[in-house]
């Protein structure tokens, strides 16, 4: 069997470095010829000392040129290259039969369009490709023949509680349940929120995550934006969605059916086993995680969104059903908006409950059209941007 070529975009991430903990458990299955990172060049060094790629790509010249040097130094035979084009060109390239896009944000939308143009099998932990690019990517991955498998752990859950034909769907669901755990500030007085540091917004109870997403988590945006992307994955009306608040985030996601019973997955919280899942579909190989131990588990608890002030905690929620009843692109400016005003939180330039100020602020700004090709989801998400900094000018005094 000859191995799956594998490029992993965004290696030095969270989701890159446990994808490549993965693949270095099967050596005979996956052989990874391309990896790209942001800044993180000695992280960048050592995951191609010991995987040895054909290409890696640093974000910046300072940082290709410095890696470059290492590399020279240390007798690696691994290319460097620079982003962003780099980035595009890896996720097409015929030496690549499967992409890991795990690039945090809107930047990772062109090179997974690249992907599903050119019908790679595309792993997508990259939730932005879908919340920005919605349609758009869609019908790039239909003319490309790519296949789209979700790494998200919630979506990833539903996937695999789902029938395997697609065409099924429809005709069998009633609802699709994500889970959320609540994150660090789950019985927290809303009140309180105001004072909430970027260190103990980035301290999630459950799972290890980027920054960013950590503090999506604890604004719960990282659901709202698991909404619009389930909605896209699945094919099922907004209404068909729902969210419960499970803190102990072992049932990753649910699907109930029209004849009211419900198919779930279960397991420790630990990405590993998406990305596992992700590879190996439709088999199934060793994660490196650790099995569920029930006798310890002691229970399982659900809250419902409304309940015990989490509307207060959490308003950002429900901007998710608002974006996909609104104008088609709608769902862009949101993403956009959160990913300035969570950026200006972690650089301590706006509070913690500012941050749906913004969101809130840029939506109502900007009026957006049928954005129809790459370059006009990208001009929306320019204005979208300019139109958050400013508010977030305003709050900054």
């Amino acid at each position: 069997m000859r191995r799956q070529r594998l490029a992993v975009l965004g290696s030095t991430g969270s989701i890159g470095t446990s994808t490549l903990d993965v693949v270095a458990r099967h050596p005979e299955r996956f052989e990874v010829v391309a990896l790209t990172a942001a800044t993180q060049v000695d992280a960048m060094l050592a995951q191609c000392e010991r995987f040895r790629p054909r290409v890696a790509v640093m974000a910046s010249a300072p940082h290709a040129a410095a890696l470059a040097q290492k590399i020279k130094q240390k007798g690696i035979p691994t290319q460097v290259e620079q982003a962003p084009e780099a980035i595009e060109n890896i996720a097409c390239w015929g030496e690549v039969d499967t992409v890991m896009a795990a690039i945090v944000g809107a930047a990772g939308l062109a090179p997974c369009l690249a992907a599903a143009r050119a019908g790679k099998r595309l792993l997508l932990a990259n939730k932005e490709a879908l919340v920005v690019g919605g349609e758009v990517f869609l019908r790039a991955v239909q003319a490309g023949g790519a296949t789209l498998l979700p790494i998200d752990s919630e979506h990833s859950a539903i996937f695999q509680s789902l029938p395997e034909d697609p065409a099924t769907w429809a005709a069998r669901i009633d609802k699709i349940i994500l889970t959320a755990s609540g994150g660090p500030f789950r019985t927290r007085a809303p009140e309180s929120l105001a004072a909430v540091t970027p260190e103990q917004a980035c301290a999630h109870p459950n799972w290890v995550m980027g920054r960013k997403i950590s503090v999506d988590s604890a604004t719960m945006m990282n659901k709202a934006l698991e909404v619009i992307e389930a909605r896209y994955l699945f094919g099922v009306d907004p209404d068909q969605l729902q969210v419960v608040i499970h803190p102990q985030s072992v049932i990753h996601s649910m699907v109930q059916y029209k004849d009211r019973s419900v198919v779930a997955q279960l397991g420790t919280p630990d990405m590993r086993v998406p990305i596992a899942y992700g590879l190996s579909w439709p088999e199934r190989i060793e994660s490196g995680a650790a099995a569920l131990d029930f006798h310890a588990l002691g229970g399982l608890s659900f809250e419902p969104i409304d309940a015990d002030g989490h509307r207060e905690r959490f308003p950002g929620l429900a901007l998710a059903w608002e974006a996909l009843r609104a104008a088609p692109g709608t769902c862009a400016v949101l993403n956009a908006a959160n990913e300035v005003a969570v950026d200006a939180f972690l650089q301590r330039r706006i509070r913690f409950d500012q941050i749906h100020a913004v969101n809130r602020a840029t939506l109502d700004a900007e009026a957006p059209g049928a954005p129809g090709d790459l370059a006009a989801l990208l001009e929306l998400d320019h204005r979208a941007r300019a139109a958050a900094l400013a508010c977030v000018r305003r709050l900054a005094g």
